[in-house]
């Protein structure tokens, strides 16, 4: 049987939505530059490439086809967008694999990004002012992160605790230079005419590194910061994920060529499931996902090495844990979105470029990459670390 491999894996810095430095680059132009460099890094040459799948949320359009004119791929290149919410980039990995399993395809790219402008509708200018840590400036998901706190008994200060380990894993990760090889410098582009030009422009800067605020880093700093949604929430800037723009890429090709090609890949995509729940719970999904997609691998929780679950609000994240019963010390090894921000197309696609590569440097066997995904989803994907 035909298996995907991924042998390659790059990403942008992230930055944060609206008022960042990529706030007026385009979502194509960070996919494109991902693309290229994960390409390249894959050595393979842009003709071979079938498909390009790339997740994106916030950009109309087929963003994927139009990023890989900018990547260099010929046209002879097909591109198709996804959207799956938050696991529009895990959708897009599973459905670059499937060309490479199902449909014979050599070497497929699986891609995300997403790059929030201010315009008509739910991103407008007037809108742009309001906290970048809600999911949405309507504050749908910081509301649905409090329902999910107030059922299931997650009180303020596990929450804070939560995002402030976050942080520190974070923190000790950059420090140690973990994430330095994945992410390809993008000289930021400079504002241009008509409404996306911001009133807080600055000069474009070169973006090397994860650059998103953390609006605290105490307990005590934490705990003063109000909630999102009325003084009884419970969600806040410091446990809800920033929302960013950024994009991310990975190179699959069949198991076979890359020891002909000389090539070491990181790893193998095994599959992956998705499932419903309630709408108001849409950030709990993986507690539906995790175990359909481990009952069809015959594995158990204990099974996996690492997780990577993707941390939009504190409040899911500690409900996921604790319902699966995952073990702190495997997930989430390096922090997650509540330290770099959410760049929602892209996060599934960084995770699982991470996860392989921290896993290889851990000795991990099988990962998972899990989130939820808005209008009550949650997706999982299941990977093989080659060491």
């Amino acid at each position: 049987m035909r298996q995907a491999v991924i042998v390659s894996y790059a990403r942008s810095g992230l930055t944060p939505a609206l008022h960042g430095a990529f706030r007026h680059t385009a979502a194509r132009t960070l996919l494109g530059h991902t693309v290229r460099h994960a390409v390249g890094r894959a050595g393979v040459e842009p003709l071979e490439v079938e498909d390009l799948a790339a997740g994106c949320v916030t950009t109309p359009g087929n963003v994927a086809r139009a990023a890989a004119a900018l990547a260099g791929l010929p046209a002879t290149t097909a591109g198709v967008t996804l959207h799956r919410a938050e696991a529009s980039g895990l959708n897009a990995i599973a459905h670059a694999a499937q060309c490479i399993i199902t449909q014979g395809a050599g070497v497929a790219v699986a891609g995300g990004v997403d790059a929030l402008r201010p315009g008509p509708g739910d991103w407008s200018p007037a809108q742009a002012a309001l906290p970048p840590a809600a999911p949405r400036p309507d504050g749908t998901m910081a509301r649905a992160a409090d329902a999910v706190a107030l059922r299931y008994e997650i009180g303020r200060g596990r929450q804070d605790l939560y995002a402030l380990e976050s942080r520190r894993r974070a923190a000790v990760a950059q420090a140690d230079q973990l994430v330095r090889t994945e992410i390809v410098p993008l000289q930021a582009e400079a504002a241009g005419p008509g409404p996306a030009a911001l009133p807080d422009s600055r000069a474009p800067a070169l973006v090397n590194q994860d650059i998103c605020p953390v609006p605290a880093h105490s307990r005590e700093s934490l705990a003063g910061l109000p909630p999102l949604c009325g003084p009884q929430g419970l969600a806040t800037e410091g446990n809800a994920a920033a929302l960013a723009d950024g994009a991310a890429a990975l190179v699959l090709m069949e198991a076979r060529d890359p020891e002909r090609r000389g090539l070491e890949p990181l790893g193998a995509f095994k599959g992956w499931a998705v499932a419903g729940c309630q709408p108001d719970e849409a950030g709990i999904g993986p507690v539906f996902a995790v175990p359909r997609l481990l009952q069809r691998h015959r594995l158990r929780v204990q099974d996996i090495d690492l997780w990577e679950l993707n941390e939009d609000f504190a409040s899911h994240c500690l409900h996921c844990r604790d319902a699966l019963q995952l073990d702190p010390d495997r997930l989430n090894v390096n922090g997650g979105a509540l330290a770099i921000g959410h760049a929602v197309g892209t996060s599934g696609v960084r995770m699982a470029g991470h996860v392989l590569m921290e896993g290889r440097r851990r000795r991990a066997r099988h990962v998972v990459v899990a989130m939820g995904a808005g209008g009550g989803m949650g997706a999982a994907g299941l990977f093989e670390v080659f060491l």
